[in-house]
């Protein structure tokens, strides 16, 4: 008993069928490879590695732009469409789905197959049950095969094209995803830049008012309440000047992300010498819409993924049919004693037919047609808000240059009044109230006109980006 206690786990290791029960039960239940210990021991208990994470390699450095002085937007366009990493993997995308229709086209070519053998045998006679002297046999061989009939090859080799058509639009996309990135990265810097410069100003302005309330106290003609209520306009408008100082950099960032540089890269901007004219949209809501629908290159990729999926499904249906093939093999046989080498040759003719796997033809059929009716849901869910993007994006152009006017003539009206205000002031007439209110309604003025030009620059990047096409006005400038 001892000994065959003693045998028993080297029966197991071996994988001996005579093994008990209670032995086979031990060695599977006991997990041998230890996978219990590479999670987490609870869900609520975080994993931990037991050995180095691998560290995380820096994107290939881009290359500093060529010329030292500041780029405008189109240079900055056109620097992100070169280096940022999205480009490169949207690329090798369509890249892969070429290799896809090149296998599928693969099928339509015969398959030859070289071998080499070697072999060492001793036959038995069936007959008799006498051995024969061992035989050392070797030599190569060559199979030839060709899938002449298969129902479903020409729809999968359209699949694969739809496939290829869907990962060309969406690079498309994704390199009018950069523009626009850029784009909305580049104004809201110009926009920060000129905050700053507003802030700059609203500060300059209220240490004047400071320094009137003080010159006015030690007249006599102002209480030390006026003077602190200045001071205290001072210090919120160094905060603000702060805060905004604080968003250039973040934006100073943002842009230097967009464009595929690290976020600490200093990029020269050139900035906008004025503001330019606001110009009417060339197109009305209708065209912008019917362009749209017939462009964008996202909302034609999903039709022609819903299109590749149909043809999937196609595909799948015709599983449970028959295929012709044509099969042959030749080859030469060598042998290491005094026999005289043998060649053969055998061709034949084969016809497959799929009678029963478990009815994995009829769920792969269904399973198919569900994820083309899916694809084809999925393009109409895009159909509607690709519309529904133009449209918000169109009306906040229309309200954007709208409210530029009205801002406008708002900044002209608030530096009157601040400036007929403080000689007011500086005369000994009104109050430091009324000073600061009209300070900050010109702060107030000149924020919202620079909001304004952003509204307007940014919905119109958005309107581009949304119609999917590159130049929707005439004499903008934009880049393609």
């Amino acid at each position: 008993m001892q000994r065959l206690g003693w045998l028993r786990p080297g029966c197991v290791a071996l994988g001996l069928i005579g093994c008990a029960p209670s032995a086979w039960g031990q060695f599977w239940g006991s997990d041998p490879f230890r996978t219990q210990g590479k999670f987490s021991p609870a869900p609520e208990a975080p994993w931990r590695s037991g050995k180095p994470l691998p560290p995380v390699p820096a994107p290939a450095s881009a290359p500093q732009p060529a010329s030292p002085a500041p780029l405008a937007l189109a240079e900055l366009t056109e620097y992100a469409l070169r280096n940022n990493p999205r480009a490169r993997q949207a690329w090798f995308a369509a890249r892969a789905a070429a290799a896809g229709v090149g296998l599928e086209q693969a099928d339509m070519l015969p398959q030859l197959t070289g071998l080499v053998a070697a072999s060492r045998l001793r036959p038995v006679s069936a007959t008799t049950g006498n051995a024969s002297p061992w035989q050392n046999r070797y030599g190569p061989s060559v199979t030839l095969s060709y899938i002449l009939l298969d129902f479903a090859r020409s729809d999968q080799i359209e699949a694969a094209e739809y496939r290829l058509l869907a990962a060309n639009l969406n690079q498309n996309r994704v390199l009018q995803d950069i523009v626009f990135q850029v784009e909305q990265a580049y104004y809201r810097l110009m926009g920060l830049d000129l905050l700053v410069q507003v802030n700059e100003l609203t500060l300059t302005n209220l240490r004047t008012s400071l320094d009137a309330a003080g010159r006015r106290r030690e007249s006599g003609l102002a209480t030390v309440a006026d003077v602190f209520r200045a001071d205290t306009q001072v210090a919120q408008a160094d905060l603000n000047l702060i805060r905004a100082r604080g968003e250039l950099e973040k934006a100073r960032g943002q842009l230097a992300a967009a464009v595929g540089l690290p976020v600490d890269s200093t990029v020269q901007v050139r900035t906008l010498a004025d503001l330019p004219q606001v110009q009417a949209l060339n197109e009305s809501i209708a065209q912008l819409l019917e362009r749209a629908r017939a462009g964008r290159p996202d909302l034609v990729a999903a039709e022609a993924q819903a299109r590749a999926a149909r043809a999937t499904a196609a595909a799948a249906s015709k599983a449970g049919l028959p295929t012709l093939e044509i099969a042959g093999t030749t080859g030469r046989t060598f042998f290491t004693d005094d026999r005289a080498p043998a060649s053969n040759f055998s061709a034949g003719l084969n016809v497959r037919i799929p009678i029963f796997n478990g009815f994995r033809n009829r769920y792969g059929s269904q399973l198919a047609q569900a994820q083309a009716d899916q694809a084809t849901a999925a393009r109409d869910t895009l159909y509607r808000q690709t519309e529904l993007d133009v449209w918000q994006a169109y009306y906040d152009v229309q309200t954007a240059s709208r409210g530029i006017g009205a801002t406008e003539s708002q900044v002209k009206s608030a530096e009157q009044t601040a400036q007929a205000t403080l000689a007011r002031y500086r005369g000994g007439f009104g109050s430091i109230l009324d000073l600061i209110t009209a300070q900050q309604d010109e702060s107030n003025a000149r924020v919202q006109r620079i909001q304004s030009y952003l509204d307007w620059y940014t919905a119109l990047a958005r309107l581009q980006f949304s119609t999917g096409f590159n130049e929707i006005m005439a004499g903008t400038g934009s880049r393609k």
